[in-house]
């Protein structure tokens, strides 16, 4: 791809003009644009403004798989592709690429990191957890949006078969069931860690407003997913623990 490095720069700013009207469109624009210059080149010919101004419309999707779209879009310019076709492309990956986000990102990835991070502070790692909760969920963070491009890219308008990849379905198997395991067994350490020393009264009045919680969670939202139940029953335990101090 002409100017992967700054395209794949700009991604990390796709949100930066989020609105109603377009969503990520003007991001997901600008990101395409450093590319789109090669179309006349590196004039702002015709060619290059009928681009952006397809690349700038309407799209909304995860932000860190939102490159395989820019990838294909982009290669399907290169391509000559008609723009009946790319609009078809772009409003056809967004939702499948929101939702392959959704599952394995905010649902998966970033609990265990949280999970792993709260675990290495109960151990001892204090200020070190943070750094390592930090460099953990962004290595997988950075290398989707460098795998996303570059399948967008290599694939152009077969880009679907990029969604089909081995891996990202082991990943798909995996992820939640994992996030989950993680949640669940740093309940316990928190809850040990946190109510060290406590007396019966105090357990009591813990567990009881542990039931409450998960009570109320579930008559507010029905669809709320155990791994997200976990995580904020623990955050809401840690809270409590700390005013009780």
């Amino acid at each position: 791809m002409p100017a992967f490095g700054r395209v794949f720069a700009r991604l990390f700013t796709i949100q930066a003009s989020w609105n109603y009207e377009r969503m990520q469109g003007i991001g997901f624009g600008n990101a395409a644009e450093p590319a789109l210059r090669s179309l006349d080149d590196g004039a702002a010919g015709p060619r290059y403004r009928a681009a952006l101004a397809r690349q700038a419309q309407f799209f909304n999707s995860h932000p860190y798989f939102a490159g395989l779209a820019v990838g294909a879009a982009v290669r399907a310019e290169f391509e000559g592709e008609k723009p009946e076709r790319i609009h078809r492309l772009r409003s056809t990956l967004g939702p499948p690429l929101g939702s392959l986000g959704d599952r394995l990102i905010w649902a998966a990835w970033l609990p265990f990191c949280a999970a792993s991070g709260i675990a290495l502070f109960i151990f001892g790692a204090r200020a070190w957890a943070a750094i390592a909760f930090l460099l953990l969920y962004n290595v997988v963070h950075i290398a989707c949006r460098w795998w996303a491009l570059r399948a967008g890219w290599e694939h152009g308008m077969t880009v679907v078969a990029a969604l089909q990849s081995p891996v990202l379905r082991l990943a798909g198997r995996l992820a939640v069931p994992l996030a989950g395991l993680s949640v669940g067994a740093i309940i316990p350490l928190a809850l040990g860690w946190q109510m060290a020393g406590a007396t019966g009264t105090m357990l009591a009045a813990a567990g009881g407003g542990a039931l409450l919680f998960v009570l109320a969670a579930r008559l507010v939202s029905t669809r709320i997913s155990g791994a997200a139940l976990a995580a904020l029953m623990l955050g809401a335990t840690w809270i409590v623990g700390l005013l009780w101090r």
